[in-house]
């Protein structure tokens, strides 16, 4: 069992350093100054970390500049949302377990494990919810870093270390009237090169220059190619289209991240709609005859795109078979259809937790 270890003692404040934090390190905080945007830490408000084997404010949560991950992107992360049912009174954590079954799988791939089983990570991720008091939809960020202090590219010999946070988050990109996306330039990175279905932080870079490209030339979202022309997924999203009622996606061996999202709404799509998926590759030219395109993830959610590289998807408007797999989706994920609570892990599993809130 996870066991909290011991605080580490107090740094005194030296050479105009914030106190508590040591010369030489970087801060986990946001800077952004508006104190409730999405996915910003609140500046009015404090927000409690499992950092480094125990608890500790999520504006103490420092790393050296010298730490591998931090160099070298040798790290890798699970984002995970929890969903607010006000009416319910209740905070639903999505997937838990499959989000941390994946960065376990992850973690293996970087030569790394998780402190303690998939299991004991959920009920983990469960008191840092209740601990915050958190009562809006939120964004968990669990990672396994490497920590050790050195120059040298590897991944063996290496310590490694976990850390998960939680802050108030809505939309990632929008989930209601439909997003441009372009095919851009740069390629999926390869199976070969560094493996999509493995999160790891140092691949993200290339998700950041397809949204950069796609977005300086006017657009919201991008449509990353394999490295033989094949539509493999959004920058950071899986990618679904539809042609003559069916649903096709591309598969796990098109270089895609084997989306939890992407697997939820496959099951309600075959669910509720009668709606079988065919994971195939996709043609880009295929995407400018579909009747549908929509991305999907946990941070994106279910986002219809209504044009791709200028051209109308369809009739230019949410289909559907999008548009009813989104209604779907955000009744299941806020604990509206019964027939998905397996899906949900509660927070707040008592009225006595009412009763928590952080002062």
């Amino acid at each position: 069992m996870l066991t909290e270890k011991p605080a580490r003692p107090a740094t005194a404040d030296t050479n105009g350093v914030e106190p508590g934090a040591e010369a030489g390190e970087v801060g986990a905080e946001a800077t952004a100054a508006t104190p409730d945007a999405t996915g910003v830490l609140p500046q009015e408000r404090r927000l409690d970390c499992w950092f480094q084997g125990r608890f500790v404010p999520l504006t103490e949560a420092k790393v050296g500049v010298m730490t591998h991950g931090f160099l070298y992107g040798t790290a890798c992360f699970e984002g995970i949302r929890a969903y607010w049912n006000a009416e319910q009174g209740q905070l639903y954590g999505l997937k838990l377990l499959e989000h941390y079954q994946r960065l376990a799988r992850s973690a293996r791939v970087l030569f790394m494990e998780l402190p303690g089983t998939p299991e004991e990570m959920v009920t983990l991720t469960v008191e840092l919810l209740r601990r915050n008091d958190l009562r809006e939809d939120t964004y968990v960020r669990p990672s396994v870093y490497k920590s050790t202090e050195a120059i040298g590219v590897r991944l063996h010999r290496l310590e490694h270390e976990f850390v998960v946070f939680c802050v108030p988050f809505g939309d990632y990109i929008d989930t209601s009237g439909g997003i441009s996306a372009q095919t851009v330039s740069w390629r999926r990175n390869s199976d070969v090169a560094i493996p999509a279905r493995a999160k790891i932080v140092g691949a993200y870079a290339n998700s950041a220059f397809a949204k950069t490209e796609a977005q300086l030339n006017g657009h919201d979202e991008a449509i990353v190619l394999t490295q033989d022309g094949h539509a493999s997924e959004g920058s950071a999203e899986n990618l679904f289209m539809v042609r003559d009622g069916v649903l096709i996606t591309p598969p796990v061996t098109d270089d895609i991240l084997e989306g939890i999202t992407r697997t939820a709404l496959m099951e309600l799509a075959r669910r509720e709609l009668g709606v079988e998926t065919v994971e195939r590759q996709i043609d880009r030219s295929e995407l400018y005859i579909a009747d549908e395109v929509f991305l999907c993830g946990t941070g994106a959610q279910i986002s219809p795109v209504t044009r791709v590289d200028h051209r109308p998807v369809g009739s230019g408007e949410v289909g559907p078979i999008g548009g009813g797999l989104r209604e779907l989706y955000f009744d299941a994920v806020r604990g509206r259809l019964p027939a998905y609570a397996h899906w949900l892990t509660p927070v707040y599993e008592t009225a006595r937790d009412d009763s928590r809130a952080r002062t």
